[in-house]
């Protein structure tokens, strides 16, 4: 298989706009996955991703190449290969893996029957995509089906968003530049904001049938618009000495104490057959 080895290679220029732009990512609906882990669960639940892209070092080595072959079953993924040099400037981390696949951002699925009827988040402006990343992963594992950015939030599909989620974004719809006052007005269920200023407990209020948890920026928190659409204003007991929690860490507390929530009246409604 041949060897990129130039900058100015069509595929070279797309990967760097790809990895640095967020408007080209847009633009183009592709995006990159960098490392095994991600590439595998992206191509256990959506197949061949576009494109594989290695490294030179990293198909030289026979395990490796023996497992690219596996990768995506049956179907080898098209591949491409780079020069170790190429590779780092590809590369969104300073010590890569040897390893980018180019996918299409996936499009959301369609839902069927009342599809806002469910566990739901919505976040506005976070603007660390660590921290979005991050809550993404805790919604995936607590089986929130629905996201909601609103502008000024972070990429969802950032390079370090995806890294930072483990492959979330692949269970998860994601809806990007939405107008959350609508939506958290529409839903048909609870929408929980969580605010230090609230006099309510996060542990003390139902969380029972559909669920909207609110989200606000690291810094200035949600706005008192949307707090106004909520109709439950909770917070987090501390009885620490911090005074606030990190937003993803807030975040997680939260849709355990859902699922804990679920669980025990699931459990409850057994006892009483």
């Amino acid at each position: 298989m041949p060897v990129i080895t130039s900058r100015n290679h069509p595929l070279v220029k797309q990967l760097i706009k790809l990895e640095g732009s967020s408007q080209y990512r847009g633009k183009t609906g592709l995006t990159l996955l960098d490392g095994i882990h991600l590439i595998q669960i992206y191509c256990s639940v959506l197949g061949n991703p576009e494109n594989l892209i290695v490294s030179q070092s990293y198909m030289e080595n026979t395990g490796n190449e023996h497992f690219l072959t596996i990768l995506c079953g049956h179907t080898p993924p098209k591949m491409s290969v780079v020069s170790d040099a190429l590779f780092r400037a590809i590369s969104p981390v300073k010590t890569p893996t040897g390893i980018l696949a180019l996918i299409t951002i996936p499009p959301l699925q369609k839902e069927t029957g009342r599809g806002r009827e469910v566990f739901s988040v919505m976040l506005e402006a976070i603007q660390d995509p660590g921290n979005l990343g991050s809550i993404l992963r805790s919604a995936a594992a607590a089986n929130v089906r629905d996201i909601y950015l609103s502008q000024h939030c972070a990429d969802a599909w950032s390079p370090k968003t995806l890294r930072a989620a483990m492959g979330a974004h692949f269970f998860l719809r994601i809806h990007v530049n939405c107008d959350l006052l609508q939506i958290s007005r529409d839903f048909p269920g609870t929408v929980i904001a969580t605010s230090i200023q609230a006099a309510k407990n996060l542990f003390d209020i139902s969380l029972a049938g559909p669920v909207a948890f609110l989200f606000g920026n690291e810094g200035a928190g949600l706005s008192k618009e949307l707090i106004q659409t909520a109709r439950e204003n909770i917070v987090i007991p501390m009885p620490g000495k911090t005074e606030s929690l990190n937003a993803a860490a807030a975040a997680a507390i939260c849709f355990f104490e859902k699922v804990r929530q679920d669980r025990d009246s699931a459990l409850t409604n057994i006892g009483t057959k």
